[in-house]
């Protein structure tokens, strides 16, 4: 399988990207999403989160309280650490497994932190989508209801946009693109990928 791995800073406009190119018939898989999945009722790993830090963390339907589980870790660098050993391995199976199963000639891998993690290994190509700071911190306070520190201190906790650049085959500058130049763009990479995608060896 061939894929695409699409990372960018809070803000930036990754799902709305993805979304364009699923409207082009390409499957997405989205790590926020199987970051969900893997802990969900029932699943191997809720069951050890729920017994390494007790039922506090379950809501009363046996689901994850995720806020509770934020405030448990935030201030103990041991215990996220603890939590990012049980659930990166498995978010990365799923992730992968999802992207094998995919049926379109390529795949998007939506990886928010992809470079803060170092799982750019896991594409054949990277698509940044990029845009500057001022715009990341005016999207994030008026989608997540945040103040301008609050959403500065989100981006200093990832990577700068230089790091992000250095790790692109592909950018999208999504700030102030017009719609008919942002599709050309999509468009114009599309073509690209499905060429990658069918020139690939077929052990791949």
């Amino acid at each position: 399988m061939y894929i695409v791995a699409v990372t960018g800073g809070i803000g930036s406009g990754k799902t709305t990207i993805a979304n364009r190119f699923a409207a082009l018939g390409i499957e997405v898989v989205d790590a926020d999403v199987v970051a969900r999945q893997v802990v969900e009722p029932g699943s191997p790993a809720l069951a050890a989160i729920a017994e390494h830090f007790g039922a506090a963390v379950l809501e009363s339907d046996g689901s994850l309280n995720r806020r509770q589980l934020r405030e448990r870790v935030f201030a103990h660098p041991q215990e996220k650490a603890w939590l990012n050993a049980l659930l990166h391995p498995r978010i990365r199976e799923e992730m992968l497994r999802q992207c094998a199963a995919v049926q379109s000639p390529y795949c998007l891998l939506v990886v928010p932190l992809l470079v803060e993690n170092n799982l750019t290994g896991l594409a054949q190509r990277v698509l940044v989508v990029d845009v500057d700071e001022a715009t990341q911190i005016e999207r994030t306070c008026r989608r997540d209801q945040v103040t301008p520190e609050q959403a500065r201190a989100i981006l200093a906790a990832q990577a700068t946009r230089s790091e992000r650049l250095s790790h692109a085959d592909d950018v999208i500058d999504n700030t102030k693109q017009d719609d008919s130049a942002l599709q050309a763009e999509i468009l114009r990479l599309h073509a690209a990928y499905m060429r990658f995608a069918t020139q690939q060896p077929l052990s791949q």
